[in-house]
């Protein structure tokens, strides 16, 4: 009476709706893993940053004990004085890497030559606050080295995730954006002339 072709079987009709939701779970559990992936990197990059900018902080805070000890021997370096203070002023300012990388580096031009003008004074170079302050500075500067670097490799590593298929749709969808480097001034390559 009936063929076996004519009798559509009840399961048949919610296979595609069954295919349909599991591709949907599937794509969901994708974006919803590629998605904190992305936050966590995004949230690396910003705590690898907050630590550039304490150090660079820190470095600020040495500025004004070495400035007052300069300037003791030095008063008539006033326009150097007021550099490094509007330096310094621009770095505690700073809101993105690239804001920060020209303010650090004008305050790596303004101590350089800070540095220059101690040479003239022996008795300075001999003065035991300012020997501790500019060991603390050149420690100071070795941290701000290797935080620069860390921050630049994590912000590689996350740019470089945000680029790669599939993240790339998803890093769209969501929002997230290429992280600046943390790249020295232009100026800073510059080799101060310092004259014994």
């Amino acid at each position: 009476m009936f063929g076996a072709s004519s009798i559509e079987h009840p399961n048949r009709k919610w296979l595609p709706l069954a295919i349909a939701g599991a591709v949907a779970v599937l794509v969901l559990i994708v974006g919803v893993t590629r998605y904190n992936s992305l936050v966590t990197q995004r949230e690396a990059v910003d705590s690898s940053w907050a630590q550039v900018q304490n150090v660079l902080q820190r470095r600020a805070d040495l500025i004004p004990n070495l400035v007052n000890t300069v300037k003791g021997y030095a008063a008539h370096e006033k326009e150097l004085f007021e550099h490094i203070a509007d330096a310094r002023a621009r770095l505690a300012g700073a809101k993105t890497p690239a804001e920060a990388s020209a303010a650090s580096g004008e305050l790596d031009s303004a101590l350089s030559r800070l540095l220059v003008v101690v040479e003239a004074y022996p008795q300075l170079k001999a003065n035991e606050n300012f020997i501790r302050l500019q060991d603390e500075l050149a420690g100071t500067e070795n941290r701000i080295a290797v935080e620069r670097m860390r921050y630049n490799e994590i912000v590689r590593d996350y740019d470089a995730t945000i680029k790669r298929f599939p993240n790339v749709m998803f890093a769209r969808l969501f929002g997230f954006g290429a992280k600046d480097y943390f790249e020295a001034d232009v100026k800073a390559k510059t080799v101060p002339d310092v004259k014994f």
